[in-house]
């Protein structure tokens, strides 16, 4: 048994690991969230004339409280979707994917 885990052991494959995620795969998501939380403030305010406040304050609460989970679901799956993991060759150097700035080396400061 240990014998047979010993051999599986140099087998074991590097994997590379990348993010794909940009600002743009997620800016629409963020556009609706702010019209969300705009809406929701305006009918506060729209209650706080009607000298309901405390009516105002459970409507902006209840409104965030259940927009939250959507918006972290959209972003967790948005985000799982652009990770990329790709199994590398043995004896293959793994370099940085050009144009790629989070990889790339700063620039000297002199």
């Amino acid at each position: 048994m240990l014998k047979g885990n010993l051999m599986n052991m140099n087998n074991i494959q590097k994997y590379r690991f990348v993010c794909t995620l940009t600002f743009g795969d997620i800016y629409g998501q963020i556009i609706v969230w702010l019209i969300t939380i705009t809406v929701s403030l305006a009918a506060a305010m729209a209650m706080m004339g009607a000298r309901k406040p405390i009516y105002a304050l459970a409507t902006v609460g209840l409104i965030v409280l259940l927009s939250l989970p959507f918006l972290l679901f959209a972003f967790v799956t948005t985000l799982l979707n652009h990770i990329e993991l790709t199994a590398t060759e043995p004896g293959t150097k793994s370099e940085p994917i050009p144009g790629n700035v989070s990889q790339q080396q700063p620039a000297p400061v002199s």
